[in-house]
């Protein structure tokens, strides 16, 4: 029987892709193994070029696949995901010791490309695909969190992202499907968490309804009987909150209240040129309405330094309101002149020496809130899932202000723990990012 082994590269939205060419396989009779490359016969790489370096990151992890089967250690490569969509034949060409290049929209032809050994890439211009509750899945994550990809593509046309050439144009899920989907996937029981993802979940449902229906689904989610306990939301547009869903998130007690909400900056020139479709004043109002309606909410957000034009005071002008702000949860990135966007055309490109000193500024800033903030917790009892045992009596685990594999966690002690499971935790002592405590 054929070995597949594959390497996920970049978001969960690209992990759920891979879940699904897996899947695909393992219904064809392929065996899966945990094996990441050396002696699998069949070796997949989904690939991530949202930003320069995910790209070298890409190529790297296929010129060591490429090495390998040199070697006669690889039988077969493809390559997948967001880089094959990006270059398409070009990629084949460069690349000879790669067998076959699947786009983002033919996911599902895997097992087809993998029988014919097709040559030329499976590629469309267009991205249009969009799976379904009847896709098959083969998990990557523990057992008891999983994410569930209710759109695909993107509208929002930010000035210096990739994405709707990388995944096309926005696109949703029926209703009817992701809560199919979701009963399907809980019928074991052993899953806590879903985290729900897209490139703008807060959108949900506009394009094909006329209208944005994500509260909605929110609420049919949490009405379903015996599902999980904490239900997640990822990757939300600070020009599509509503009143609605704000309410939602607040009365609803499994969704978490953890919202993650990308500024990207807060100077209004600059959002204006990042085409955000929002203003200072616009961002200043929606964090203050959902920390008036939602008490305790952690909000986690991302900033970018460095975009064409952005002048000293403008990044001072980011700081402050960092530091005013306080965000729980921050990620910070430094602009990526990307080909084909309308930035990478910008006058006053930010050399990449200035870039990085703004960078290091923003995170010593974060730094210290996360200290502080963390602080608060000393003494407190929180419920933590367990994500991991490090090592004898020693787990990782998260609050529901932490989303998987981006946030910190609490590094956790005691007895008979299981993995997967819930358990109040005692903070006894707190780090710049991650908390410490004892079950009790």
């Amino acid at each position: 029987m054929t070995k597949v082994g594959i390497i996920s590269l970049g978001c969960p939205r690209n992990l759920v892709d891979s879940e699904i060419m897996l899947g695909s396989l393992k219904k064809e009779g392929y065996i899966i193994s945990d094996e990441v490359g050396d002696g699998v016969d069949l070796f997949i790489i989904n690939t991530c070029a949202f930003v320069k370096s995910a790209r070298e990151e890409s190529i790297d992890t296929i010129l060591e696949a490429a090495q390998l089967k040199k070697e006669g250690r690889i039988k077969y490569l493809i390559v997948a995901g967001c880089l094959s969509q990006l270059y398409g034949k070009k990629l084949l060409k460069s690349l000879p010791e790669v067998d076959g290049i699947v786009g983002t929209s033919d996911i599902p032809r895997i097992k087809d490309i993998v029988k014919k050994k097709i040559p030329a890439p499976a590629w469309k211009r267009h991205p249009d695909y969009l799976y379904d509750e009847k896709s098959p899945r083969f998990s990557l994550t523990p057992p008891h969190f999983a994410y569930v990809k209710i759109s695909e593509g993107c509208d929002n046309l930010c000035s210096y992202c990739v994405i709707s050439r990388l995944r096309g144009r926005f696109r949703s899920r029926t209703a009817d499907s992701v809560v199919k989907e979701i009963k399907n996937i809980t019928k074991a029981g052993f899953l806590k968490e879903i985290n729900l993802i897209g490139q703008d979940t807060t959108l949900f449902g506009a394009d094909r309804y006329g209208k944005g229906v994500f509260s909605p689904l929110l609420k049919r989610i949490t009405a379903l009987k015996n599902t999980v306990r904490w239900l997640r939301i990822l990757y939300t547009h600070p020009a599509h909150y509503t009143d609605e869903f704000i309410f939602t998130v607040r009365d609803e007690p499994k969704v978490c209240k953890y919202l993650d909400l990308p500024i990207q900056h807060i100077n209004d020139t600059i959002l204006k040129r990042m085409n955000r479709r929002v203003t200072k004043k616009g961002i200043i109002d929606l964090i203050e309405k959902i920390k008036k309606n939602i008490p305790g909410v952690a909000l986690r957000t991302s900033v970018i330094v460095g975009f064409p034009g952005e002048t000293e005071m403008d990044f001072k002008e980011l700081l402050i309101f960092l530091k005013d702000t306080r965000f729980e949860r921050l990620g910070c990135f430094l602009y990526s002149r990307e080909e084909g966007t309308r930035a990478s055309k910008f006058k006053g490109q930010i050399p990449d020496k200035v870039k990085a000193l703004r960078f290091d500024e923003v995170m010593k800033l974060q730094q210290g809130i996360s200290a502080g903030i963390n602080r608060s917790f000393m003494g407190k009892a929180l419920d933590v899932l367990i994500d991991e045992e490090i090592s004898r009596g020693q787990y990782f685990g998260r609050t529901e202000y932490d989303a998987p594999e981006v946030d910190g966690g609490v590094h956790v002690s005691g007895k008979n723990i299981k993995v997967g499971e819930f358990y109040k935790v005692k903070i006894t002592d707190t780090l710049e990012y991650d908390l410490v405590g004892e079950a009790i």
